[in-house]
């Protein structure tokens, strides 16, 4: 059996992860080309996190039910031509409706491709194959902030719109080389969505990961617009948020070599511990330096915790992984844009010290509730072993 993802499972990985972080370094520039205020922009990437969350119980039930791959190349022919109208969105209203079918289009993939490894990797190689697959999530996050903020700034903020719009085209097209995995046949997305809302671990881990996705993806987006904010250009300021892929890559890579000697809850504590301290280093002072190193911190915290909650849930419901993992990432997803609607009259405001302690605060008893839980399911998974 593989022990890693298909090559190409990674490019859409890539691809899906450059248009959700591409918006990050651009929120001024769209405000400034749209002639709309800053959290009116923000409100662009809000109702794109909002889409891709909330239709990630649909991918996940109708890929259990039709299929892992099939869902993923129709989603990305739709986010393809979503894309392309955003790059050419004459105004906010159009600008917010196009992303939000993009999003609600590109939620499918990461979940699915999560699914698609939990299908045809062994448990025991579960962990490093998912490492592997954020190390190319992790690049599709740096080239997002640092290409993707230098296109911006150089050329058009539409053009980096146009860029994952090609790509996921052409992922459409590549994925019909791959195999469609092994499942659980015959039962309808009703018996699978109740066998996962019915199990109290699944619970407990979308409770867990609607928090980080709050804590760092939903106040994460707001470096780059901090940093402009205190006058750095946006190029610039994209260069520097994008160390944050840069770390996620480099630390997947020491999570897969530590993955055979820590704990998972280990693995969690060492993520959350690197979340709280990033934000508190921000919190403090806000410059190119602190934004540099809490981009650090914040990916190898996002490789360290959640990585780890990502094998904990492609474990939780084996019979129903595909809907499982959807209502994951969807949990991810509503949190993040909880999390950015709610910062965004304070970003406005300039409240950028205030919206990066209260992420730090919240990281503390995050942290400790994931590591505990974790150790309590490992306890029940061996006596139920």
């Amino acid at each position: 059996m593989p022990t890693r993802p298909p090559l190409l499972l990674s490019f859409a990985t890539l691809t899906s992860n450059f248009d959700r972080f591409a918006v990050t370094p651009m929120l001024v520039l769209i405000a400034l080309g749209l002639h709309v205020p800053l959290a009116a922009a923000v409100t662009a990437a809000s109702a794109y996190f909002l889409a891709y969350g909330l239709t990630q119980p649909l991918w996940g039930v109708l890929s259990d039910r039709f299929g892992r791959l099939p869902v993923m190349r129709g989603t990305l022919l739709g986010a393809a031509a979503a894309g392309l109208v955003s790059a050419l969105a004459p105004n906010l209203a159009v600008l917010i409706a196009a992303r939000v079918v993009t999003g609600a289009c590109m939620g499918a993939v990461v979940p699915a491709s999560l699914t698609y490894v939990g299908d045809t990797v062994p448990p025991q190689h579960r962990q490093g194959a998912l490492s592997d697959l954020m190390a190319a999530s992790a690049m599709g996050i740096a080239l997002a902030t640092a290409v993707g903020g230098l296109v911006a700034g150089f050329v058009d903020w539409r053009a980096v719109f146009a860029v994952p719009a090609i790509c996921a085209a052409g992922c459409s097209i590549l994925l019909r080389r791959l195999s469609e995995p092994e499942r659980a046949q015959g039962e309808d997305a009703r018996s699978h969505l109740m066998a996962v809302l019915r199990n109290r671990w699944a619970l407990l881990v979308f409770g867990l990961v609607f928090v980080e996705g709050a804590v760092l993806l939903g106040t994460m987006t707001f470096l780059a617009t901090a940093l402009v904010h205190e006058g750095i250009d946006v190029a610039v300021a994209g260069i520097a948020t994008a160390t944050y892929g840069a770390a996620v890559w480099a630390s997947s890579r020491l999570v897969k070599a530590l993955g055979q000697r820590l704990a998972v809850w280990q693995l969690i504590a060492i993520g959350g511990s690197a979340m709280f301290l990033g934000y508190l280093v921000v919190a403090v002072d806000t410059n190119i330096v602190t934004v540099v190193i809490t981009a650090l911190l914040l990916g190898g915290g996002w490789s360290f915790m959640h990585s780890s909650l990502q094998t904990w849930v492609t474990s939780v419901a084996p019979e129903s992984r595909g809907t499982a993992v959807a209502l994951f990432a969807s949990a991810l997803f509503l949190g993040s844009a909880v999390a950015s609607a709610l910062a965004g009259p304070f970003a406005e405001s300039g409240s950028f010290a205030l919206v990066f302690g209260v992420a730090a605060g919240v990281a503390v008893p995050l942290v400790i509730a994931a590591t505990v839980c974790r150790r309590r399911y490992q306890r029940h998974a061996l006596v139920a072993g």
